[in-house]
């Protein structure tokens, strides 16, 4: 089976990539990172019609998207709107052409009206369930970046800033809650969706999650517990989410569940980006 990853640069595509090859699975990758080429804005790109022609499952992955430093200086620019619509308008118009089933990764902001990055995700949904494909709503899924700086998540921003600079300085003052799932975690519930595709009820949520709350604060904590870092949070609130908070559904859990800690998951990635020693115990 060939597998097609759109937006296999970005963190969850890149995870995804190296989990199917360790399956032994054909991986058809594409991501603008690679070459300008793999520019899903591009109307009718050739390689894109290649690949999907040759794969038999698709994962639509790629977007214009970073961590919340990002999202709050970009979200709202026309750039930032027109490349998301761009990426979907002709994304979705050559997966119905050639007729493959797909997962659209959206996320839990696709009902928060004042994100342009929420609303675009929303409709994203709507284009999918168009075309019977199914729709994943993430939350603050974290893991190893090959992204510029300017768009790491908390995770990683934290781990970079603690290990360059022995402090973590927040955008926040942390006390606005996520549920962080690993990488790897999101990428056995895709595998799972994957092969559950057309037993699927479309009409519920399938909320990717780890089903744990955790503040920022408690994060940058965490962090903080492998260097010895301080912690300094800022008097500013949360500006993306405006502390929003919405509950996920558990119907995911009848053929999935996640299983690695925050604690571990964070440790994991710091090892990744050669922050840490191989021989650190990360769950201690």
């Amino acid at each position: 089976m060939n597998i097609l990853i759109l937006g296999s640069s970005g963190q969850i595509g890149s995870a995804l990539c190296d989990y199917y090859t360790k399956k032994g699975f054909g991986v058809e990758e594409f991501d603008i990172m690679e070459s300008d080429f793999e520019d899903l804005r591009i109307p009718h790109n050739p390689m894109l019609e290649a690949k999907l022609h040759r794969s038999d499952f698709v994962f639509f992955l790629a977007y214009d998207i970073g961590g919340s430093r990002y999202l709050k200086e970009n979200q709202n620019t026309f750039d930032y709107v027109d490349n998301n619509m761009k990426i979907m308008v002709n994304t979705f118009n050559a997966i119905k052409e050639y007729n493959k089933p797909f997962v659209f990764a959206s996320s839990q902001m696709s009902n928060m009206d004042w994100s342009s990055y929420g609303s675009l995700k929303r409709v994203g949904e709507h284009y999918t369930k168009t075309l019977g494909g199914v729709v994943t709503r993430f939350w603050n899924v974290y893991g190893v970046e090959k992204r510029d700086e300017s768009r790491y998540g908390v995770v990683t921003d934290f781990l970079m800033k603690a290990a360059k600079t022995g402090k973590i300085d927040m955008i926040t003052d942390g006390t606005e809650t996520r549920e962080f799932l690993y990488a790897d975690d999101a990428c056995e519930a895709l595998d799972t969706i994957r092969l559950n595709y057309h037993n699927i009820d479309r009409d519920r949520d399938l909320c990717v999650t780890s089903f744990e709350e955790t503040s920022i604060l408690e994060v940058a904590q965490e962090v903080s517990r492998l260097f010895g870092a301080s912690v300094y949070p800022s008097t500013s609130k949360d500006e993306v989410q405006k502390n929003s908070r919405n509950v996920a559904d558990k119907y995911i859990q009848d053929f999935w569940k996640p299983k690695t800690s925050l604690r571990e998951g964070i440790g994991r990635v710091a090892l990744a980006h050669d922050l840490i020693q191989p021989d650190y115990e990360t769950t201690k």
